[in-house]
């Protein structure tokens, strides 16, 4: 069975920081680019950033540049998305997902990939 399970999220200050880990199983994780989508309340679903699975490949949306880091442990099966200096305006509920293709500008996604169910982040004072 194909999982993928986000955790990490909770609510934070502005200026501080979250790790988000997304822990897959069910499938062979090292084969698989994987993405970070986030959806605010009212908003369409944004890519936020992605890591290739072999190729070094990564990529972040214009508004985390500098402030988020994805990295990966194929190890472990666990991508993760380190946030730093959050705003308000990075709260969302955040996704990590199988994406077809992801390069350094940008990624392509599939009817294929896999989701997982997301985790709340927010940001308030």
């Amino acid at each position: 069975q194909v999982q993928l399970v986000e955790s990490g999220g909770g609510l934070v200050q502005p200026g501080e920081s979250l790790r988000l880990s997304c822990a897959a199983s069910g499938f062979t994780f090292d084969d698989y680019n994987i993405g970070w989508f986030r959806q605010a309340p009212g908003k369409d679903r944004e890519g936020v950033s992605c890591i290739s699975s072999h190729d070094g490949n990564i990529y972040y949306t214009n508004s985390v540049k500098g402030r988020f880091t994805i990295s990966r442990d194929n190890a472990k099966n666990t991508v993760y998305l380190q946030m730093a200096s959050l705003k308000p305006t990075d709260t969302a509920v955040y996704y990590c997902a199988t994406v077809k293709i992801c390069q350094t500008t940008g990624w392509t996604s599939s009817e294929y990939d896999y989701w997982g169910q997301g985790t709340q982040v927010t940001v308030s004072s």
